[in-house]
């Protein structure tokens, strides 16, 4: 779902205004905490009803026993948190990620000629702390890519490889197939059991997270993908 800057703005201050308030709040008191109009914070409210980011219902008012006249509030609905978390998650990511994708390559260099295990187990331990759906999917990849390498006589004879190499393809497909790939390598038998219990174990998470992730970030972590491949198969 896109949203104006504007509309982004006033849906995260409507947020942290309700989150601070911990009820429904009447959009004059909106209004007057975001410096707008009554009719500017009204018609906001009622555009994000629209769309699903927003709920409302009538109230009476506090101390009332009887009839009286009841009032409208507003509050947001879960759809509004999980698209706020998403936007911010993806500001940041496009900040930290070519830093970290930079990293994440020169390891790999600095690493050519070696099993990888140290970096791996590095990775596997950083993966649960990764609280950036984007850098979180990339050390994944990593860590897939590292753990097949590890057995590429077993994981080419099962066709692990190939399938891998789909990861850097265009289409987005290759990256959801990762987590089928993490458990064709737990089938092999001489495959680590801690390392491919770790990745499974992140398995469901790495699913959660590329799907919040734009169509763009999906691209350049194709490409990402590709380039892991290139370093490790050079």
């Amino acid at each position: 779902m896109k949203l104006t800057g504007r509309q982004s703005i006033f849906l995260r201050r409507f947020l942290d205004l309700y989150r601070q308030a911990q009820h429904p709040l009447h959009y004059s008191v909106v209004a007057e905490s975001l410096g707008v109009s009554k009719i500017t914070a009204y018609d906001m409210l009622r555009l994000l009803e629209d769309r699903g980011l927003v709920a409302s219902e009538y109230r009476l008012p506090e101390g009332s026993r009887g009839p009286g006249r009841s009032s409208i509030v507003f509050y947001p609905t879960e759809k509004a948190t999980e698209l706020i978390s998403k936007l911010a998650g993806e500001a940041w990511d496009r900040e930290e990620w070519e830093e970290a994708k930079r990293k994440i390559l020169q390891a790999l260099r600095e690493g050519k000629g070696t099993d990888y295990s140290a970096l791996l187990d590095e990775i596997l331990l950083r993966i649960p702390e990764r609280k950036s759906p984007m850098l979180f999917v990339a050390e994944m990849i990593t860590a897939a890519i590292l753990s097949l390498n590890q057995l590429k006589e077993e994981a080419e004879a099962k066709g692990l490889f190939k399938r891998l190499r789909a990861l850097g393809f265009p289409e987005e497909w290759g990256l959801n197939a990762l987590a089928g790939l993490i458990l064709g390598l737990s089938l092999v038998e001489k495959a680590n059991r801690r390392l491919t219990t770790m990745l499974l174990s992140y398995a469901q998470k790495y699913q959660e997270y590329l799907s919040r992730l734009s169509a763009e970030n999906r691209r350049s972590l194709s490409d990402f993908a590709q380039e892991v491949m290139r370093i490790i198969e050079a």
